[in-house]
This record gives C-alpha cells, structure tokens and sequence, in this order.
C-alpha cells in the first residue's frame, strides 16, 4: 500500500518509495537471520529430552549472542515443552523437563541491526505420527491463512483470526490463543505496548490490515499460528512475517 500523500511531488513520493522499498528489505533480511539462528538452535540440539525449557531459551539466547551478534530480544524470550506448549506468549508457565516424544516450541523476537524479527517454531522430539501431523499443519493454516489474505484486498484483522481460527478446527485442532498475530517494525517496537487492540490480529479488531501504522508507513504483520489439543495436553506454534 502507497501511504505517501496523494498530490505529493514526485521525488518526495520516489523517496517515500525508496523508503518503504528498504524497510520491507530490512524485515525479510531480519527474518532471513532469524531462520538462520533457528537451523543452528537445531542443529545445536539444544531442545532435546532432559533439558529444561528455562535452560533451552538461555542456550538459544547465548547462541544467538554468540553466532549472530543479537545483543537484545524485542519481547520475552519462549521455549515451552509438553503441556506448557498449550500456553499463549501473554502467559507464564512453570520450568519443565523435556521428556522423550515430547513437543516443544520456541518463540524468539532477535533485533538484528535495530529491526524486529518475530519467528516460531516447533520441534517434535521422537516419533509421535499425531504430534508430527500437528506440527506439519501449522505450516498449512499459516500458507492457507497467507493466501486468504493475499485474495482479500479489504481483508480485516477480524476476518482473519476467523479464517485462522477455521482453518485450524478443519484439521482437528483447537485455535490456541486470542489473537494470531500482530504489528512489527523497526525497533523499538511502539505499537505493540500494552498489546493495544488495533496492534493484533484478532476478532476485537476490526480495523483492515492493509494500512497505515502510527508513524504513517506501511503497516506489516507477522502471522502466529498456535494450535493445541486440550484433550492430549499438547501443542504447537509457528510465525513469520504476514505481508512480506
């Protein structure tokens, strides 16, 4: 979306091209890194069975300062296993040992060169076949999700946590969390404080999410899916960037 004033002169609106050209550059970049940083957690085998969820977010955040020069993180570091995976970011959850077959995720906002990343994954430790079919839907709600926005120009944050929330229960899960996603940018991050409602993917937002953030730029969105099964005490997360 050009949020450059209409009637503006041109080379003002060329360098608010320019502008918006490099910020969107600077988020996939960070994402990108944030990608990397996640191979090496795994490659690391730092969520394994007989760590503890505290000890496995201390030992991604030291790998991250270590390989990838990440001095802050831009929101509470996560890494949950088990029951605590049934658990949205907003809560706390008590420490956990991880056991064989477990699942686990970690939820990670690295700042890489004063850019936000926000990235999600999950990891199934043995061979549960349900635990790996939750973990392979999470990547089809979140490119169902991505394509229902991409054919929606007027799409609102409302009607996206419906289709999310939809899709989910298509496959058998239940959707986990209030809200699916939510604004990100250059830091510090002002929109997010407080979790303001027009910050989030969610039904109490009706605002379209093809806008304009307070500082008048292109508004970008990061995508969560958080599925969880109450019944089996599991669940899963992922995310990444919505509008790039």
């Amino acid at each position: 979306m050009d949020s450059a004033p209409q009637g503006a002169p041109k080379d003002a609106r060329a360098r608010h091209e320019r502008s918006e050209e490099l910020r969107a550059a600077r988020l996939l970049d960070a994402q990108r890194q944030a990608a990397r940083l996640f191979a090496a957690v795994e490659q690391a085998g730092i969520l394994r069975p007989g760590a503890t969820d505290l000890a496995a977010s201390d030992a991604v955040r030291d790998l991250a300062a270590g390989q990838f020069a990440v001095a802050r993180h831009w929101h509470k570091r996560i890494v949950r296993s088990g029951p605590n995976t049934l658990r949205p970011y907003q809560d706390e959850a008590p420490d956990r040992v991880m056991t064989e077959d477990d699942i686990a995720f970690a939820d990670f906002g690295p700042i890489f060169a004063g850019w936000e990343a926000d990235f999600g994954r999950t990891w199934v430790l043995g061979n549960d076949p349900l635990k790996h079919r939750m973990c392979a839907d999470l990547e089809r709600v979140f490119a169902a999700a991505k394509g229902f926005f991409a054919a929606h120009a007027q799409l609102t944050a409302a009607a996206l946590y419906a289709e999310v929330v939809r899709l989910s229960g298509a496959l058998g899960w239940t959707y986990g969390n209030y809200h699916c996603g939510h604004l990100v940018g250059e830091f510090p991050h002002e929109n997010f404080a407080g979790e303001k409602v027009r910050s989030l993917i969610t039904a109490a937002n009706p605002a379209p999410l093809r806008c304009r953030d307070a500082s008048g730029r292109t508004a970008h969105w990061i995508l969560e899916v958080h599925l969880v099964d109450p019944a089996r005490q599991i669940g899963a997360f992922y995310e990444e960037l919505l509008t790039l």
